[in-house]
């Protein structure tokens, strides 16, 4: 059987054909260039095209489709809500594609049950049947392996770990994305630290102060934390700190094997996974806090790619344990 990967990020769609032990054997990439809607869909079916045209398939041929996509990817009928790309509120990509390809399987799932799938087939939770994979990017979002299943819920929007409550009071800033995103996302620490800039004003003549507020960006952050300016340390450290606390409320729940940190601020952060296990370590009940590693991602930039083709290759993954 073949079967066709697609990992649809916010400006490129990626796609590969891989081989039954999910190895890639054909790769290629086409940019977004601002489309949107049905333009998007279909700029799905030119990479599938040129995959299909050089992995030899016919229309005779019956074959496999996993598409990954950023977002919530709605699990009963395949629709679609991805933020990033206008148009697609429940956008229909399952039945888009099945009128393209009726000979195929088609599979639709969110980036983050993807990115942890391609971890435990290719990357460094190989071969686990209990893991986590929290991305840290933009957003926050969490896949979720248990006993070789991925949770989805009942609305498929299991992982949506932006919102976990990590600090009392509540603050009206929350109300967009969340306490841990707001906090400790990308676009958090950005916010952050130019909140305290702002603050602090002239008292503050720091590696930050250099610019405008706009022009900070989370690498500036990262890079001053390097040369211990105040306002990064104390947004780093409390990032630190949050996504300790909530590996250990994963931890607690669910006894994973493994908890992988990806997205663009691992990245940066993955120099600080031992701090952020020894956070964890004081919230976390002990024994199941002993029995899971802590790591950053070996596939920063194919996790996604990698857990298209398993969904690919092994369809209705969550009928049986059938992950590996």
């Amino acid at each position: 059987m073949i079967n066709i990967g697609l990992d649809l990020g916010g400006t490129k769609i990626s796609g590969a054909v891989f081989t039954e032990n999910n190895s890639m054997l054909i790769r290629e990439t086409k940019y977004l260039e601002g489309r949107q809607g049905n333009q998007v869909a279909q700029l799905i079916t030119e990479v599938s095209d040129l995959l299909i045209e050089k992995a030899g398939i016919t229309s005779s041929t019956t074959f496999n489709i996993g598409i990954c996509v950023p977002g919530i990817a709605y699990s009963k009928n395949g629709m679609v809500w991805a933020p990033n790309i206008k148009g697609w509120d429940r956008f229909p990509l399952k039945e888009f594609l099945l009128q393209k390809y009726p000979q195929a399987q088609i599979m639709v799932e969110s980036d983050r049950t993807c990115y942890i799938l391609g971890e435990v087939s290719q990357g460094v939770a190989k071969g686990c049947e209990n893991a986590i994979f929290i991305a840290v990017g933009t957003g926050i979002g969490a896949g979720i392996l248990i006993d070789g299943r991925v949770l989805h819920g009942a609305s498929d929007i299991v992982g949506a770990t932006g919102w976990m409550a990590l600090q009392p009071p509540y603050q009206s800033k929350w109300d967009e994305c969340g306490c841990f995103e707001s906090e400790a996302s990308g676009n958090g620490i950005r916010s952050r630290a130019k909140e305290l800039v702002k603050q602090m004003g002239n008292k503050y003549q720091g590696l930050l102060s250099k610019g405008t507020l706009e022009s900070i960006t989370t690498k500036m952050i990262f890079e001053a934390y390097d040369h211990n300016d105040p306002i990064a340390s104390e947004v780093i450290d409390k990032a630190i700190q949050f996504w300790g606390m909530a590996s250990a409320n994963f931890i607690s729940l669910f006894n994973p094997e493994m908890i992988v940190f990806g997205g663009g601020v691992f990245g940066p952060a993955s120099k600080f996974i031992e701090r952020i296990h020894a956070e964890a370590t004081k919230w976390a009940q002990p024994i199941a806090m002993k029995e899971c590693r802590f790591a950053a991602t070996t596939l920063p930039d194919t996790a996604g790619l990698y857990g298209a083709g398993a969904i690919a290759r092994i369809g209705n993954y969550n009928s049986t344990n059938n992950t590996k």
